[in-house]
């Protein structure tokens, strides 16, 4: 292996670890030394690939939006637009979240209550809003496609039906982190199929 491929290398082992540890932890727990610790790499080495803490929390983020892409936003993009959409970014994000309770959570929620009471500005409490902001908007779109393809009533609310979702997750969370409840996400399915059953359009169940 040259010396290119194996700093990205070290990069990569550096960066995996920094983001199962912010998602058990917290992305504010993150440090340079305890990921040396947990790399076997030296803090000087850890720093000299990753720069300051501020840089690795940023890099962090931008590891876990390009899983959340791969993962949710571009498969979803696949389904026909409208409800099939809608329902297929909520469906993965909700196999997601099952499969990181077990290890950790979503990197955006958790961060909006690890960092809810601090006051702005705040570098990195303003990037997982800015974060939230634009999935939450990411929805709203897709609702809004829904209701112009008539598959959802013209009377649906969108940031009311988006806050619905929202809070269906946070739901999900809860349950499946601080209770233990691993039937949790399903729950959460069922839950979302008789929520949207309410917003459905009569002429799309014609």
């Amino acid at each position: 292996m040259n010396t290119t491929a194996k700093s990205e290398a070290t990069y990569a082992t550096i960066l995996d670890s920094a983001v199962e540890m912010a998602s058990t932890e917290g992305i504010g727990r993150l440090s340079l030394g305890e990921l040396s610790k947990r790399t076997g790499i030296s803090k000087s080495g850890v720093f000299s690939r990753v720069g300051s803490l501020e840089a690795l929390q940023a890099a962090v983020l931008d590891e876990y939006d390009r899983r959340f892409a791969d993962e949710v936003f571009l498969p979803a993009l696949q389904s026909p637009r409208g409800l099939p959409r809608l329902s297929a970014m909520v469906n993965l994000w909700l196999k997601k979240i099952a499969g990181e309770t077990a290890r950790g959570s979503c990197l955006y929620t958790a961060g909006a209550f690890e960092f809810d009471d601090i006051p702005m500005p705040h570098p990195l409490r303003e990037r997982i809003e800015a974060g939230v902001v634009r999935w939450r908007a990411s929805i709203r779109k897709t609702v809004l496609q829904a209701m112009e393809a008539g598959h959802l009533r013209p009377d649906t609310e969108p940031e009311q039906l988006v806050f619905e979702i929202y809070s269906l997750v946070i739901g999900v969370m809860h349950d499946a982190r601080f209770l233990r409840d691993e039937g949790a996400p399903k729950r959460a399915q069922r839950a979302f199929n008789r929520l949207i059953s309410t917003y459905r359009s009569f002429s799309d169940l014609e």
